[in-house]
């Protein structure tokens, strides 16, 4: 644990596997060999590499090069609310180092990240120039600091993606959502995109991409470099408003964190069932006061 801020995932490196037989030493080679000089560019392209579009292309030739299949990446609703209006947050759950790599192949976005990413080969240089803000999770004194400035970026028309969770999960149906950055909407008027990412392989759920525990990222991109028909898919949710909404942070992120892991909506409850009322009756004709009916 490296601060109060932090989850402790029940998820460990033996939670990651194959579900299908892993490729062939020959394709594994080919794959290592096509990372290793898609990586060369994006250390070679220096500042250029922080141009939206650049960014983007060099996401997909990485997820390429390890022979990943991305879907939903092409079909993400646009963030933002326009000229003049706050941006979006985009909160999604958390299974990889690759769900990084993945956002950014679908929209080079500012990221919210804790200070270790920014320390991780090749994705902590990405997330670096997509402009991500690391925050410091062992001191929480700086909590409102940074859900302050997380506002001020919302408010101030820039999109931002959070992983609410607070730590990675073998699969896209467990952990809890954090409830601070919901705050940061809610005080900024952003809308709130809920995306679940998840993995399969040949169209089975697969843990092989995860990345959990105390696993290595060498040991992780191993196990990504053998695996067969590996696919990544991006589903996005229709959008939570917070201008003028009667919720509050933890009711938003109970509900993004239900969009997001059980992949729906949530249904209200259902309001209790009262008995149709009728029009009283007539009194009956008698020579005495009426008296009242009640429906």
């Amino acid at each position: 644990m490296n601060g109060p801020w932090d989850v402790r995932s029940v998820c460990t490196p033996h939670c990651a596997g194959h579900v299908v037989p892993r490729v062939p030493a020959r394709e594994t080679a080919r794959r290592t060999a096509a990372f290793a000089a898609a990586v060369r560019r994006v250390l070679t392209d220096g500042d250029r590499l922080a141009d939206p579009v650049r960014l983007r292309a060099h996401a997909r030739t990485l997820l390429s090069a390890l022979g990943i299949q991305a879907e939903g990446i092409d079909a993400l609703p646009a963030a933002g609310a326009g000229a003049g209006g706050p941006g979006t947050l985009t909160v999604l759950n958390h299974i990889s180092w690759l769900d990084i790599v993945t956002l950014l192949a679908a929209e080079p976005t500012t990221l919210l990240a804790k200070r270790e990413v920014g320390r991780w080969p090749v994705v902590g240089g990405l997330a670096r120039r997509a402009g991500t803000h690391f925050i410091d999770r062992t001191s929480p004194r700086r909590l409102p600091r940074t859900v302050r400035e997380l506002s001020e970026l919302l408010a101030a028309g820039r999109s931002v993606a959070v992983f609410p969770q607070a730590t990675t999960w073998c699969t896209a149906d467990r952990g809890a959502f954090r409830r601070a950055t919901f705050q940061a909407a809610l005080d900024a008027g952003a809308p709130i995109r809920p995306l679940t990412v998840s993995y399969t392989q040949q169209g089975r759920p697969s843990t092989v991409a995860a990345f959990c525990g105390d696993d290595t990222l060498a040991a992780s991109l191993g196990r990504v470099l053998t695996a067969r028909a590996l696919t990544v898919r991006l589903t996005a949710h229709p959008a939570l408003p917070t201008a003028g909404t009667a919720l509050d942070r933890r009711e938003l992120a109970a509900r993004a964190e239900h969009i997001v892991l059980r992949g729906g909506p949530v249904r209200p409850a259902p309001a209790a069932i009262r008995p149709p009322r009728t029009a009283p009756e007539a009194p009956p004709p008698t020579a005495g006061p009426p008296v009242r009916q009640h429906a």
